[in-house]
């Protein structure tokens, strides 16, 4: 993976970003070029394609996507196989590249956008007994291996480590390193029940030496994320 004390724009931009699984105009859409492969993506974010490419799973159609549920909200995945290049985006929403080399990252489900097959994929969940079933679906989705990563963020991504623990809102965080430790933090008073909420019951604390987590700027999950000005 690239150093963490690199800048994100360096993650997308630099010498491993370039084909088949790139940026284009301006951090807003993902080129994969398939010769023959495939690859996953979050269902519905395809919007542009040249080819022979196939977004069926085991020749079912057009329409028969592979059901994967990888956040508590319901998100699926697609199967896309053939050869040619297909374009993705979702909403304007900045788009940044990991390149994992045999390593680990975590991605809040509704920020992933796409994966190369090199990669694996499996859902975790956060730590923090009753402060976690008040965030609600705090489910993550650990991916592992070798390949690109795409992910989605609403407006301009912030970087920050985690040698020192930093608590984040959990619609804000949409990526951590492997090793960085999460818990749900709950400011949960019983009074919020009784017709009133602070909108803030709880958050997630990030900490691990030599870690970071990538955080977007607004609470707004990225799935339903409007373009920045």
């Amino acid at each position: 993976m690239v150093p963490v004390n690199q800048p994100l724009g360096q993650h997308a931009a630099g010498s491993s970003g370039g084909p088949p699984f790139a940026l284009e105009e301006g951090d807003r859409m993902l080129r994969v070029r398939l010769d023959g492969g495939e690859m996953y993506a979050k269902q519905g974010s395809m919007v542009a394609y040249r080819g022979k490419v196939d977004f069926a799973y085991k020749g079912q159609g057009v329409g028969g996507y592979l059901r994967r549920a990888v956040t508590g909200e319901g998100q699926d995945l697609m199967r896309v196989k053939g050869r040619g290049t297909v374009w993705f985006a979702e909403s304007g929403s900045h788009i940044s590249i990991f390149h994992l080399d045999n390593d680990r990252i975590t991605v809040n489900g509704r920020s992933l956008l796409a994966l190369e097959s090199g990669v694996r994929y499996k859902i975790t969940t956060t730590s923090g007994g009753i402060g976690a079933m008040i965030a609600g679906g705090v489910f993550n989705t650990e991916i592992s291996g070798t390949g690109g990563v795409g992910v989605l963020c609403l407006g301009s991504p912030l970087v920050l480590p985690t040698d020192e623990p930093v608590c984040v809102d959990r619609d804000a965080a949409v990526a951590w390193t492997a090793g960085v430790r999460t818990r749900v933090i709950s400011s949960f008073k019983v009074g919020n029940l009784i017709g009133r909420t602070s909108g803030e019951l709880a958050q997630i604390e990030y900490s691990g030496r030599g870690g970071f987590v990538v955080v977007q700027c607004g609470e707004i999950p990225a799935r339903g994320a409007e373009p920045s000005s």
